[in-house]
């Protein structure tokens, strides 16, 4: 199979769990959402009811009344479409997500004071790429040059250590080792922001409202890095490790082949796939947003913005942020797809071996 052919394997594979995900996500939502539609129609017809002129004529007539609210609530639910089976109204909410027509939010509002949806989710999201995909970059450059070093000396002092620290650092929850940094960063030596992304009010100019940010990203990031970039490393260890053992690396240096161009020339060449994955999944869970870590340095991206609005019960929002993260989420399966395509031609699906 060529590799345009394999693109568009992958790509058509992708649309078809986005499709199969977002209305499984929709059917999911739905009872929910109809639930809180149908309160909001009877909080509707409540407020219409207060009106003096109607409140005369049902204190007269009660069966006017009856009458009067039967009648307001088939229209309100032909508007909003509970008239229609359940699968009719699961399809229509899944092809709404599709197109990105989110709908508007119940309580919660944009900078701007959009109840756009799509707004509320957009707005967050850069937030949270830039808190957690620094410190996934952060994390990939030290692993992997702490990783490189140490399966090029296994068993060394540093190898030794390094296990021991990943060990350590990996087992413990970021939302903890971040509870502790605040105390003992902002609290006791008051040297970092508790939380937030800016201070309040925001400085004025450029420059200084983007010193501000970092200024406020060093906790939450430092934090994501102490946890993580020692399992990553041990992992990278592991896997160019056991390219070091493959005959390719002994042939190369039984030539004499200087051990740098060795290490970076083939077998990190050789390690790439397991590599590129790793950061590539590092990415999807910087997408997504920590919730639990953006909750406890009131970081305001995704993470936090699903938590507030599961306190809130907005659904249209849980479930345009759940749709956003599928799609993001799929999107970096299928660019790691084409990745590993470039990288190691025997990954494209359907190759035939001619006998």
């Amino acid at each position: 199979m060529g590799y345009g052919r394999y693109i568009v394997v992958r790509v058509l594979n992708a649309l078809l769990v986005l499709v199969i995900a977002v209305f499984l996500v929709s059917l999911i939502f739905s009872s929910v959402a109809d639930r809180e539609l149908r309160a909001q129609i009877e909080e509707q017809i409540a407020a219409q009811m207060k009106n003096p002129e109607l409140l005369k004529i049902f204190s007269v007539n009660k069966t006017a009344r009856d009458i009067w609210y039967q009648t307001q609530k088939e229209i309100l639910y032909k508007r909003y479409g509970l008239d229609r089976p359940l699968l009719q109204r699961v399809m229509s909410r899944a092809i709404d997500q599709l197109k990105l027509d989110m709908g508007k939010s119940h309580t919660l509002r944009s900078a701007t004071g959009s109840s756009d949806v799509s707004r509320i989710i957009l707005e967050a999201l850069p937030r949270t790429i830039l808190l957690f995909t620094t410190a996934t970059i952060i994390v990939t450059i030290i692993g992997l040059i702490l990783g490189l070093k140490a399966a090029q000396r296994a068993g060394s002092m540093l190898d030794k250590s390094l296990s021991i620290f990943a060990l350590i650092t990996y087992s413990f929850p970021m939302w903890w080792v971040g509870m502790l940094a605040i105390i003992l960063f902002s609290y006791y030596l008051d040297l970092l922001p508790s939380g937030g992304m800016t201070s309040i009010p925001p400085p004025e100019g450029t420059l200084e409202r983007i010193a501000d940010i970092i200024y406020h990203m060093i906790l939450p990031v430092s934090t994501a890095v102490l946890v993580s970039f020692g399992g990553w490393a041990y992992t990278a260890r592991s896997v160019v490790l056991s390219q070091f053992q493959e005959d390719y690396v002994m042939a190369a240096r039984a030539k004499g082949v200087p051990e740098r161009k060795v290490l970076y020339k083939h077998v990190l060449r050789a390690a790439a796939p397991p590599i590129v994955t790793m950061m590539v999944f590092g990415l999807l869970g910087s997408l997504g947003g920590a919730m639990i870590s953006e909750i406890v340095f009131n970081w305001p991206g995704m993470g936090r913005l699903y938590w507030i609005a599961l306190q809130e019960h907005d659904v249209p929002v849980l479930l345009g942020n759940t749709t956003f993260s599928i799609i993001l989420y799929l999107a970096s399966l299928v660019i790691m797809d084409l990745i590993y395509g470039l990288l190691d031609p025997r990954v494209k699906v359907g190759a035939q071996v001619a006998v």
